[in-house]
């Protein structure tokens, strides 16, 4: 259930997107509206609607607005490497259902492919890949001086919840999902706190994220539990624009995707009241999902050698904060950092539903960014095909190929 509910993000968008249509009139889209679906739940889209969902969520009247995030003017080169021949690797693809496949090492591509009628100049979106790039605009508010410490309290930068259980959480404690506030992530049950999310009317003059989260209670003392909380990233987005009184799009164009040197523009859907919804709902090029991989194998400096973090940020944020448990869908082997997916081997990866990932091992200066729409959101064959799919690469690299 943990990553069917990542689709909440997508959703609460979509419920609190209002009711603006978002018009369009190229060709593309119009075509892609023809295969969309009238309901707003992604888990019921059929497998063609969601072929055309992904490529153009940032076009489609059902979730509404966006906010665009304008790329650098001149942008990093990614270089042609010595091509990675992959064994099986159309299978692979195949069996994934993949729209965007890229491979790079050493900042040279050696190896990118593309599916289901996509290419490099298209935007996918990410989903929970999303978590990834906000948490890393906590480190750069940091670094701006605009967020003190990870110690601080939550509530400091988000008034609207003092005196609720947040009031006592600390950043630390919202970025490693710890804060120990009861939230029931049960997709298929109708009084889970993701079903009332979804629909919940913000209180006047209020974030609609802020609105919801502070009414929960608590459940553990914070810091004391691990629970995967949707929601909670999304009050990372609404703490990161509080605190540098900037919109997440503008925060992120400033700070990553002209430092970065990002090649495409960019576009980020918005909530009823306006806010990016962190948790989810970026849209981008599969090569600048890329080039986010090689922001953090540089450590967070920008091309021209800027620190846009803390020195020592990338150095907690993805290694393992939290133990998800043996019993993670996730599997055995891994943990959470500051909203990134951990491996033992010092390995660590964005992900998201339905087969959105940034892969990035720093060991063999690898990225593998990967865009797809899996069969099911998450409890399918491919979580685990794509496993045995980055071992593999690894291993080719290893070898010398």
């Amino acid at each position: 259930m943990r990553k069917r509910s990542i689709v909440l993000g997508v959703l609460g968008a979509l419920a609190l997107a209002g009711t603006g249509w978002f018009c369009t009139q190229d060709k593309e889209t119009r075509g892609l509206l023809l295969a969309m679906p009238t309901d707003r739940d992604v888990l019921s889209w059929s497998i063609s609607q969601r072929d055309a969902a992904f490529r153009a969520m940032d076009r489609l009247p059902v979730l509404a607005k966006t906010r665009m995030i304008e790329p650098a003017a001149q942008p990093l080169l990614l270089p042609q490497g010595r091509p990675l021949t992959i064994p099986g690797v159309e299978n692979y693809m195949a069996g994934q259902r993949t729209a965007g496949l890229l491979v790079v090492q050493d900042g040279k591509v050696r190896f990118e492919r593309y599916g289901l009628g996509f290419d490099a100049k298209g935007r996918w979106t990410s989903f929970s890949v999303a978590k990834s790039f906000t948490s890393t605009l906590v480190g750069a508010a940091i670094r701006d001086g605009k967020i003190h410490s990870l110690e601080d309290k939550v509530s400091q930068y988000i008034p609207g919840l003092k005196g609720s259980a947040y009031d006592d959480v600390s950043v630390r404690q919202l970025l490693t999902m710890s804060s120990g506030v009861k939230w029931n992530e049960d997709y298929e049950d109708p009084n889970a706190d993701v079903a009332r999310f979804n629909n919940a009317e913000p209180e006047p003059g209020m974030d609609a994220t802020v609105s919801y989260m502070r009414k929960l209670p608590r459940a553990h003392p914070p810091g004391a539990v691990w629970h995967y909380n949707t929601g909670e990233t999304n009050l990372i987005g609404v703490l990161v624009s509080s605190a540098t009184g900037k919109t997440l799009s503008a925060y992120l164009q400033e700070k990553i995707w002209q430092p970065a040197g990002m090649e495409a523009p960019a576009t980020w859907l918005l909530s009823k009241t306006g806010h990016e919804i962190g948790g989810c709902c970026l849209q981008a090029a599969t090569r600048d999902y890329a080039r986010f991989g090689l922001f953090v194998l540089a450590n967070g400096k920008a091309r021209d050698g800027r620190q846009i973090v803390p020195e020592d940020w990338f150095g907690q944020a993805t290694v393992k904060q939290k133990d998800i448990g043996q019993g993670s869908d996730k599997g055995p082997g891994k943990g959470y950092g500051f909203q990134w997916w951990t491996y033992d081997d010092g390995s660590v990866a964005a992900q998201g539903i339905f087969g959105q990932g940034i892969f990035i091992d720093a060991r063999r200066r690898l990225v593998i960014a990967s865009n797809a729409d899996w069969t099911r959101a998450s409890k399918g064959p491919e979580p685990e095909a794509r496993e045995a799919f980055y071992r593999q690469v690894q291993g080719l690299i290893d070898a010398g190929r």
